[in-house]
């Protein structure tokens, strides 16, 4: 085997939508950048397997991570999305409830909303309901209007033709073997192509997506207590044979540990009902025909037209979550090495929904604090 060695002034690992979006900014501020991940492409796992929403941040704790990152994100994303031609559709969310006992959730939804400052969060009649989207069934509804879909392979892909008109090295089928602390950097082993190389860095930024915490194992002298538990939560996506009902998403209120089994429409127009939640203890992406009845009979308590054989598998994605099947779900984590104890590590764990809509706005909180690590 081949052995190299690189300097850079900060290392990125993991090229998915946040490792990238992370390594551009980095980049953009004058920092010389490599950015390895293990797979073949960009944003091959959680990335491009999710519902590709822009989420507004209705659902989460004022003080939270998600909520901060989500709404500056997603002003950020509508933006870059228009710069860079992105093809993305501001279509507005409903949040419907199908039963009386869930108009208390969505009237705490909507409190949430303004306590947050969502000022175009709002109820609607039954007449206005029923005039945007006839086939629609529920009790009450909720509007978000700054809710919306984006093409999140375009937006891989803009975000990788970014990084190569920038000081940015990105390295494909490329493994971390382990992350070594030194007196003034960090010496990082990544072994790929037959190819033995050490990166000599100031910083390390583990984006590794569902690896965030086998790298972050990988690092000598990091404390284990600084590296959460992670569950595995896949969600199974159905598609629609024929033409969309809807014109924009629609939402059941939400449950513990995710947002229900909602309708979304991709840019070309195609519905796709999903994810379900299911905990499992090893990635698979398969799907099941078998799982369509559970599928049918959320769908239908608010589209009663549906007919089950119109469902058709498509795909699955999994969250990396950091809180049990009976625990409250948990906040992001981005762990600074004041948190961590490792000079120059910066480690993020739990970035699960709404990552996608979150990627420039924790790219920028982690460029803007880097002279807190170089």
């Amino acid at each position: 085997m081949n052995k190299s060695s690189l300097d850079t002034d900060v290392l990125v690992i993991g090229a998915g939508i946040i490792g990238l979006a992370v390594a551009r900014a980095i980049s953009l501020k004058g920092k010389s950048v490599i950015l390895v991940e293990k797979n073949s492409s960009a944003g091959t796992e959680i990335s491009s397997r999710n519902s590709e929403v822009i989420h507004a941040g209705l659902y989460y704790p004022s003080n939270s991570l998600k909520t901060k990152f989500c709404i500056e994100g997603k002003n950020r994303l509508y933006s870059y999305c228009k710069k860079y031609n992105i093809p993305f559709n501001n279509c507005g969310k409903l949040i419907v409830a199908t039963s009386k006992n869930e108009r208390n959730k969505l009237e705490e939804i909507n409190q949430n909303a303004k306590k947050i400052g969502l000022n175009d969060v709002y109820f609607l009649t039954k007449k206005q309901l029923n005039n945007i989207e006839p086939e629609l069934k529920c009790t009450e509804a909720l509007f978000s209007g700054s809710s919306g879909i984006v093409d999140s392979h375009a937006l891989i892909q803009s975000f990788v033709a970014n990084l190569q008109n920038l000081n940015c090295t990105v390295a494909f089928n490329s493994n971390v073997s382990r992350i070594i602390p030194e007196k003034k950097s960090l010496l990082t082993e990544v072994i790929g192509n037959n190819e033995s190389i050490q990166i000599r860095s100031l910083s390390v930024v583990n984006c590794g997506g569902l690896s965030s915490q086998i790298i972050a194992r990988k690092t000598l002298g990091l404390d284990i207590k600084f590296i959460p538990m992670q569950y595995l939560a896949k969600g199974t996506y159905f598609t629609l044979n024929k033409k969309a009902p809807f014109n924009h998403l629609i939402y059941p209120v939400p449950e513990k540990q995710g947002l229900g089994i909602h309708f979304t429409l991709d840019l070309s127009g195609k519905a796709k009902f999903g994810p379900d939640l299911e905990w499992i203890t090893k990635e698979d992406y398969t799907t099941d025909i078998n799982q369509r009845k559970k599928f049918f009979d959320q769908i239908r308590k608010f589209w009663p037209e549906i007919k089950e054989e119109e469902l058709v598998p498509d795909y699955a994605g999994i969250r990396p979550k950091i809180s049990g099947p009976d625990e409250e779900a948990s906040d992001f984590i981005i762990q600074f090495p004041k948190e961590n104890k490792i000079a120059g590590l910066i480690n993020l764990f739990g970035i699960e929904s709404p990552g996608l809509t979150s990627c420039l706005s924790i790219a920028s909180e982690i460029s803007s604090r880097l002279n807190e690590v170089l």
